[in-house]
């Protein structure tokens, strides 16, 4: 126990104190892969990402533990890191934070506070559950966004506001744009349909006025 308290563990390197860390690290990030996974809204996750949670604190505490309080070494894994270039799109917000928390797990264990760490992961996925419990930051707004495709000779312009007005119990013109090389028009509202309204019936209504064009009706992403 004094030593899962200390840094003993990071600072005698044996096969002993490598396998603790590593160990460590692996099953705190499975933890951590698998709150991660639980927690996320709809099952839409990244099922690469919840992997990576698993190596990465493993992969910073094996680097911790080698560079220990080298200067040259540090040094050295600076310039090594510092070829590598991470092309990959920006992320979720929420899974840039998991990888700051992994990060920390990582680090921790690492310099053999491995206790600690255990504590410290075992506080924020408590409360990542329970902010998913509770639902936490979600909108509760539950507007549609429609996008309708018209021809360029159509004039839209009151075309669509009775359907509307039928199945919608409010809407607005969010954005138009050309599409096709300026062939035809892109509308895009904010509707928040009746509870009544049956969307099937709504979007024939729809293709009637638009000469059968591109009609979407989706649920809005909230960032």
């Amino acid at each position: 126990m004094e030593e899962l308290l200390s840094a003993s563990v990071a600072d005698s390197f044996t096969l002993s104190s490598v396998m603790t860390v590593v160990i460590s690290g692996l099953v705190l990030g499975l933890a951590i892969s698998l709150v991660y996974m639980k927690t996320y809204r709809d099952g839409d996750y990244s099922g690469n990402f919840a992997v990576t949670m698993i190596m990465l604190p493993a992969i910073i505490a094996m680097i911790i533990l080698l560079v220990g309080s080298n200067i040259a070494r540090a040094f050295s894994l600076a310039g090594a890191f510092s070829l590598i270039r991470f092309r990959s799109a920006p992320g979720d917000p929420k899974d840039i934070a998991y990888v700051f928390f992994t990060l920390g797990v990582g680090l921790a264990c690492g310099m053999g506070y491995i206790l600690y760490a255990a504590i410290f992961a075992a506080i924020l996925c408590l409360i990542m559950v329970l902010l998913g419990i509770t639902d936490y930051g979600a909108h509760k707004d539950s507007s549609m966004k429609l996008k309708i495709t018209v021809p360029e000779n159509l004039n839209y312009r009151g075309v669509f506001d009775e359907t509307l007005n039928k199945y919608t119990a409010k809407y607005v013109l969010s954005q138009t744009k050309t599409t096709e090389f300026g062939n035809l028009f892109e509308l895009t509202y904010i509707v928040n349909m009746k509870e009544e309204s049956d969307q099937k019936n709504f979007i024939d209504e729809l293709r009637c006025l638009n000469g059968n064009l591109s009609i979407a009706l989706t649920q809005r992403e909230f960032r």
